[in-house]
């Protein structure tokens, strides 16, 4: 799947990262470096990094996520993730216990990652100097999911029938369905941070992202591996034309709930990537301007999204 060689822009991920050997990081004397990410195998297989050179790292991080962050991308041969993106001043490591399709209550959960669970806080656990999430996307899309049929508490769409008046894209949204994700997502965040309290790292920062404007589209990553939100979308009998700011207005919510819960109290960060991106057209089935697929960026667009986060993590 490929796009028009137009939809393409030149991207170079910072100030003298073209080499590890090209011009310096402002002025700092030193040449911008990739982030360095390895799997928890290669981490824990050893026994808590003990053949992992530490001390070649100014900096070692934890990180949890969903396809935007795991090493098996979706699809690998023709994208990557947010990581593989981050170039930065000076040397540092990041230990991916990121898969595809992992909601944020997945990633928190003992039975579904228990390799997650020892390395934040059980046998495994090191003095990590920051925990890396990419989380929230995954649950959004399931909440999509639920068809029509169901009570109002457990959808995001309203049935036709239930459809506002005006323009704005929000009458599309069930508000009472939103409480209970907004809920839902504040409550396993509040368990993430219980447990890095009670872990050996209570200080640790905690830093969360943002996604960016995607466009509904039937664009799959593979067979039987969506599309996301065209099919939900068009299960409740939304206009396409209002596809997209549908789909900006569930952003922009999920989007405000992270920087609600952000802050200095809890060690919270937020990277905002929101109109990072440049958008896929929209009736394209496979890559397009800044996406490889419907809800995921291809290497441009993650590379584009590294610098946002570089942005955070250099200082």
């Amino acid at each position: 799947m490929s796009g028009p060689a137009s939809s393409k822009r030149p991207w170079t991920p910072g100030a003298g990262a073209r080499t590890l050997a090209a011009t310096l990081h402002g002025g700092a004397g030193m040449a911008d470096i990739k982030l360095e990410v390895i799997s928890t195998t290669t981490w824990a297989g050893s026994g808590n990094g003990n053949q992992v050179p530490v001390t070649n790292y100014s900096r070692v991080y934890l990180a949890q996520g969903d396809s935007w962050f795991s090493l098996g991308a979706v699809p690998p041969w023709a994208t990557t993730n947010v990581l593989e993106g981050i170039w930065l001043k000076d040397r540092r490591l990041a230990v991916d216990c990121g898969y595809p399709g992992r909601t944020l209550a997945h990633m928190v959960d003992r039975v579904t990652d228990p390799t997650f669970d020892q390395l934040l806080a059980g046998k495994l656990a090191w003095p990590w100097d920051g925990l890396l999430m990419s989380g929230g996307g995954n649950d959004l899309i399931d909440a999509l999911g639920v068809e029509p049929h169901h009570e109002r508490e457990v959808r995001l769409l309203r049935r036709q029938d239930e459809w506002g008046s005006g323009s704005s894209a929000s009458r599309y949204v069930c508000e009472e369905g939103w409480t209970t994700f907004r809920g839902h997502m504040l409550a396993v965040l509040d368990v993430l941070l219980a447990r890095r309290d009670a872990s050996r790292n209570p200080a640790m920062p905690v830093y969360l992202h943002t996604y960016d404007q995607v466009t509904p589209r039937f664009a799959p990553a593979g067979a039987g591996k969506g599309p996301w939100l065209a099919p939900a979308l068009k299960a409740y009998g939304i206009p396409p034309d209002d596809w997209n700011p549908v789909a900006d207005e569930l952003i922009e919510r999920l989007r405000q709930l992270w920087l609600g819960a952000a802050g200095p109290a809890r060690n919270v960060h937020v990277i905002d990537t929101v109109g990072t991106l440049r958008r896929a057209d929209p009736g394209t089935k496979g890559n397009s301007n800044d996406w490889e697929n419907e809800i995921h960026p291809n290497k441009h667009g993650y590379g584009l999204l590294g610098e946002k986060w570089r942005e955070v993590l250099d200082p």
